[in-house]
């Protein structure tokens, strides 16, 4: 019998990094160099963008300090208390879930989805929302956990996204990190299909190689920048992380070169 996924609810409770004031506000300026790249402007003044999976609302507050106007959705309620709590007038944060998302059609410039999918009990359906709420000239960013990452992010465990889902649960429980391995990632192959009714561009290379140009020198280590191009693309199955950008028409970058350029991933039939 298949595991029956359930909601995976106050997750901030029990992962201490989604509150880190630092770590968050480095990652939204990332976000928002990648998504001020892809539309070629110099801020983000007048966008309407909904922060999916916003949990205590850091990144959030960030993107407002940039001129954005925010909407926060989680089903994370002790997150949500700590960002109502602290950032009221930053966002408006709703309690819902992103499978069934309270927006409507078309209704947002930009939506992201950051490390989510894995979390959610119908990555398809995650999927079918962004496409319907977004903007017919709006974007997606995407970070896309691979299942083929060594490391495993949440539960740092080598490997344990590669063994069957059994095998994870007791990996995890044998090393005291949870119960059971509730995330579920899937591979490159498998983001293509999520995405099929999209055009996606991969910004992984150009965040990789152009630090400074995506805010990204926290996350970025220096000898990344010096690998070559050809091994950089060799290694891409075991990438633990990928940068996507996608929209419901087409449309391409419109930001200045950078040292690898984004590349189209998918096109749609």
């Amino acid at each position: 019998m298949s595991e029956v996924r359930k909601p995976q609810l106050a997750y901030s409770d029990s992962k201490a990094l989604m509150l880190d004031e630092t770590s968050r506000r480095a990652k939204a300026a990332k976000i928002a160099a990648v998504i001020q790249h892809f539309l070629g402007r110099d801020s983000l003044d007048g966008l309407t963008i909904v922060d999916v999976g916003c949990s205590g609302g850091i990144i959030s507050d960030e993107l407002r300090k940039r001129g954005a106007r925010m909407v926060g959705l989680d089903i994370d309620v002790p997150g949500l208390i700590k960002a109502r709590d602290r950032f009221a007038e930053s966002a408006s944060f709703l309690c819902a879930d992103s499978e069934r998302m309270p927006l409507a059609n078309a209704s947002a410039d930009v939506l992201i989805c950051n490390q989510i999918y894995e979390h959610v009990v119908d990555p398809q359906r995650l999927f079918t929302e962004l496409h319907r709420v977004v903007k017919r000239d709006g974007m997606l960013y995407l970070g896309l956990g691979n299942r083929l990452g060594v490391m495993e992010p949440h539960y740092r465990l080598p490997f344990l996204s590669w063994v069957p889902r059994r095998l994870a649960h007791r990996y995890v429980r044998a090393f005291g990190r949870a119960e059971h391995y509730h995330e579920a990632f899937t591979t490159w192959s498998g983001l293509k299909r999520l995405c099929g009714n999209l055009y996606v561009w991969n910004y992984t290379y150009s965040v990789l190689t152009d630090p400074g140009t995506f805010a990204a020198g926290d996350v970025v280590p220096g000898w990344a920048t010096k690998v070559p191009r050809s091994l950089l693309k060799v290694a891409r199955p075991l990438m633990p992380t990928y940068i996507w950008v996608a929209t419901v028409q087409p449309s391409e970058p419109k930001g200045p070169a950078t040292t690898i350029a984004p590349e189209p991933v998918v096109t749609p039939p």
